[in-house]
């Protein structure tokens, strides 16, 4: 016969001992569109080089989760590889203006206290995520953008490179060609597009952020949905945290990244079903792209309208990366 005193030394016991720590999720992307294997196959290693890429934008970020870091570190950490690798839209590698100029927009959000920052058609910040970052922690504003953002990130003592820095031949030879109408601006502008980063950290807290080039092409100081919060980015521990990446104009006039969170908060929704009719929602309009989601309780998914799209996941069990359509689409 049992003591009658086991049943509560066990539940003491199993009171006093530590939680387990929650795993760590994160999810990334490169941009979304008409991304085909014939296509990266005209350039011989262009696709080893991308899914390098992005695996080493994955390793970045997990090893801040992995020694319990923040997911807002994370994220910024893996934007940072992808701003600085020249295969993708943003940071160097950025698609050139009208006019021949790079402008720079990237985003972030916390989703633990849903603050947030901005910043649009910067020119000198070798890495915008982590503008957008100090905009976020030590401004009282949300959103900087142009001369004033670039002011204020010398006064913060970021990184900064002459504007050259951001330019490529490749990017060039885009610019060439859109001018003599031989390509149209979406064509080129998903190429190589928009990057991102959402993650949960052991604490249960998840983060977005996003950094993009824009469209080549663009002009008037164009912004896209990038650094809009609630269109290209939102975090909240609610719901979800979600980076976008596409038709800007679109994702803006759907306001995509919190429509998915909010989806999941009064609909109930998983991750996957939210992001897919968001995603319908989008197309339905005449917008493509793409986004990715990771939440609270450790969901992570995909979803995109488009041919393919750069994207990669990681937690504790390890990291894999996909690129085509009919890779892995969860």
């Amino acid at each position: 016969m049992r003591h009658p005193l086991l049943g509560v030394l066990l539940m003491s016991a199993l009171a006093a001992a530590p939680a387990k720590a929650a795993d760590w999720k994160l999810v990334i992307h490169g941009g979304a569109g008409v991304i085909e294997r014939a296509q990266l196959a005209k350039t011989p290693g262009k696709e080893q080089e991308i899914r390098a890429g992005l695996d080493r934008a994955l390793a970045a970020g997990s090893a801040v989760l992995e020694r319990g870091g923040t997911a807002l570190d994370a994220v910024e950490a893996a934007v940072r590889v992808l701003e600085d690798d020249p295969n993708f839209n943003a940071g160097r590698g950025a698609v050139f203006t009208a006019d021949g100029k790079n402008e720079l927009d990237a985003s972030i959000m916390d989703g633990r206290t849903k603050a947030a920052g901005a910043v649009a058609g910067v020119t000198r910040t070798r890495n915008p995520i982590s503008l957008a970052r100090k905009v976020m922690e030590n401004s009282s504003h949300v959103m900087l953008s142009g001369a004033g953002a670039d002011s204020f990130s010398r006064e913060q003592g970021l990184d900064q490179v002459d504007p050259s820095w951001f330019g490529t031949d490749y990017r060039r030879k885009q610019l060439e060609e859109f001018k003599s109408a031989k390509v149209g601006a979406l064509d080129i502008e998903y190429r190589y597009g928009t990057v991102g980063a959402v993650a949960l950290d052991r604490a249960g807290h998840v983060a977005a952020a996003t950094s993009t080039g824009g469209m080549t092409g663009k002009r008037w100081n164009r912004v896209g949905d990038a650094p809009i919060i609630g269109a290209g980015t939102y975090a909240d521990d609610r719901a979800c945290a979600v980076s976008a990446t596409g038709s800007g104009e679109m994702f803006i006039r759907v306001g995509v990244a919190h429509e998915i969170c909010a989806r999941m908060r009064f609909l109930k929704e998983d991750a996957g079903t939210a992001a897919d009719a968001v995603m319908k929602e989008v197309a339905a309009i005449d917008g493509s792209g793409g986004v990715i989601v990771v939440t609270p309780k450790g969901e992570m998914a995909y979803s995109f309208n488009s041919a393919g799209m750069y994207r990669g996941k990681a937690d504790s069990n390890g990291r894999s990366v996909a690129i085509f359509g009919d890779e892995e689409r969860r």
